[in-house]
């Protein structure tokens, strides 16, 4: 659904769960990868490295959840704890049914304090995020 831009001069973080960068419009993008479930442990490394990337702001999110895998239960209540201290928004676009359904158990489980939303096309779900930059 997403790709890199090739055109763009960004700075690409490869995180083993994710591909992430910041745009010129002050969005960050994430792309999931496919890989295992990872551990609490891992989670929180991947959050740490999230954070130094992005710096102290909150920020709002795009994210391709096409390889979104199920996540263990102590990872969800981890990230959902800690979303709130790092996250505005979140857009989220999918190509895959299975994403879409792991994505929407994830944010649908809890009502976030930040607003989320589940998109089909990456121009859709950016418009959508820059109400809230």
């Amino acid at each position: 659904m997403i790709s890199v831009p090739e055109d763009q001069d960004i700075s690409l973080v490869e995180m083993p769960g994710s591909t992430i960068w910041l745009d010129k419009s002050g969005i960050v993008y994430a792309i999931t990868k496919k890989h295992p479930p990872q551990t609490i442990e891992q989670a929180k490394a991947s959050l740490a490295e999230f954070r130094r990337h992005i710096g102290p702001e909150k920020v709002c999110l795009l994210i391709d959840v096409t390889h979104s895998n199920e996540t263990m239960p102590e990872v969800r209540y981890y990230v959902a704890q800690e979303f709130p201290k790092i996250v505005k928004a979140i857009a989220m676009v999918s190509g895959s049914a299975l994403g879409k359904m792991v994505a929407n158990l994830f944010f649908n489980l809890k009502s976030q304090p930040y607003p989320v939303k589940m998109f089909s096309d990456e121009r859709e779900a950016k418009a959508w995020l820059k109400q809230y930059l």
